[in-house]
């Protein structure tokens, strides 16, 4: 049993990337640009509204702060690893030089839920509000191809969620720098619109809206943390990239570290004004940055901000497609997953046959399924995967002090420590149904490694 957790050598991992299958194509405002384009989507057009009113209140700004600094510290270590072992897979790699094949493996499995779900999640947010945008000029979905069964709205499939996911997933296979050029364009857009919003915003705002300041006390801003950790999935999507970006004993640092700065300002400034001019309990609505500036009057620019929450929405499916389909090319490659997941396109230079395969998978849940229930695994991930990488990074300087990073997570091992355990902290918040879920997808992987992947695994040979 002890070879489940045997591990992968850092030389081997090295020797994988050095490779000609993926094209290091990739600066460092594509990296940028790749986190701010997952970070910055649904969590600010959508879930500030929404926590806002059910869970934090004028507080949110504070939710924010705490899960700022979560992700802080979780990226610190994304930081170090990826400059000192710039190899695609992100957390599933790092843990597998670490920890060893089976935790390795099970975060992988994890992660796979995680990215599949959200996916299909963000999609089905894209879906309402480029319905909402095309009815401004009369134009409708019909009801039976607006939403899938099960949400209440008469639908029999959400059919705009699996369009554009299919769109992304036909850009994503076509190549990496033709998907980045996409995407940059798609950010500044966002970037402009989210900028516009704050200084529309800004002269509206009524202090007196700040009061009371955390109505739900201090546990409804935890709640609140640990629910918006879903808008920063994207520190991992550009860990995924290492093997594609020039430089990336330079970009990757600062790349992770930048992105997560200016999405952490963007999203305190978007909180304290949208709160400020609308009272809490009325942004439990689909679009409330939008909401907010229609109910003081800013029709024209609700209509711009809708048009931002469609483009901003679209970066986050191309930026959580790809990281999905690196993360099982990794694992493939290594022999845990089919092999033919690994296959890269001598034309396009990506993993085709993978990218259609998620595509599908994730349009079908999309177009099919009520993700309401499913909706927190996404962040149940996210925090274990950075739980595991702060473990991690512990290890990888005991075990490997002779590697050479560009940048270095300080106070080692206390700041990973707490990083873990705040971590923790935060999953204890979510409820109790999405633990079971948890826990029922890692027995399913453990079956699966037991099965297929221990067996197949490259270092059984």
């Amino acid at each position: 049993m002890m070879d489940i957790f045997r591990k992968k050598s850092v030389s081997a991992l090295m020797a994988n990337s050095q490779g000609k299958e993926l094209s290091r194509s990739l600066n460092l405002l594509d990296l940028i640009f790749l986190g701010v384009g997952c970070v910055i989507g649904t969590g600010i057009f959508v879930i500030t509204g929404v926590v806002a009113a059910e869970s934090a209140g004028p507080a949110l700004t504070i939710s924010f702060i705490i899960a700022g600094i979560a992700c802080a510290l979780a990226a610190f270590c994304y930081a170090e690893f990826s400059s000192a072992v710039p190899v695609a897979g992100s957390v599933y790699t790092y843990s597998y030089a670490t920890l060893g094949e089976i935790f390795a493996f099970l975060i992988g499995w994890d992660l796979m839920l995680e990215y599949v779900l959200a996916i299909s999640a963000v999609a089905t947010g894209w879906s309402s509000y480029f319905q909402s945008l095309i009815a401004g000029f009369g134009l409708h979905v019909p009801e039976s191809m607006s939403s899938a069964p099960g949400t209440g709205k008469g639908g029999m499939v959400d059919l705009p969620a699996m369009v554009i996911i299919l769109l992304i997933t036909a850009l994503v296979s076509r190549g990496v720098k033709e998907s980045t050029r996409f995407n940059n364009v798609m950010v500044f857009l966002k970037l402009g619109i989210i900028i516009l919003f704050i200084v529309a915003g800004m002269g509206y705002v009524k202090p007196e809206n700040w009061t009371p300041f955390a109505p739900f006390g201090f546990s409804g801003i935890i709640t609140a943390a640990a629910t918006v950790f879903f808008a920063y999935i994207g520190f991992d999507v550009i860990a995924t990239a290492s093997e594609e970006v020039k430089n990336p004993k330079r970009n990757m640092p600062i790349g992770i570290i930048s992105s997560l700065a200016l999405c952490t300002g963007l999203y305190i400034l978007v909180a304290l004004v949208l709160t400020g001019m609308v009272p809490y309990r009325q942004l439990n609505v689909g679009d409330p940055v939008a909401f907010a500036l229609r109910v003081v009057g800013q029709d024209s620019i609700a209509g711009i901000i809708s048009v931002g929450a469609v483009a901003g929405i679209t970066t986050v499916l191309l930026a959580l497609i790809y990281a999905q389909v690196r993360l099982t090319y990794s694992m493939s490659r290594d022999g845990l997953l089919p092999k033919k997941m690994a296959n890269v396109h001598k034309k396009y230079k990506t993993p085709f046959f993978n990218t259609w395969l998620t595509g599908f998978v994730a349009a079908g849940i999309a177009g099919f399924v009520d993700l309401t229930t499913l909706a927190h695994l996404v962040n149940m991930g996210t925090l274990a995967a950075f739980t595991l990488i702060s473990l991690a990074i512990i290890v990888l300087r005991r075990k490997h002090p002779e590697l050479k990073a560009s940048f270095r997570v300080p106070f080692v091992p206390v700041l990973p420590a707490i990083s873990a355990l705040l971590c923790i902290y935060l999953t204890l918040s979510l409820p109790g149904i999405t633990w079971i879920s948890f826990i029922i997808w890692l027995a399913i992987g453990f079956v699966v490694y037991m099965v297929y992947s221990r067996k197949h695994s490259n270092l059984n040979h």
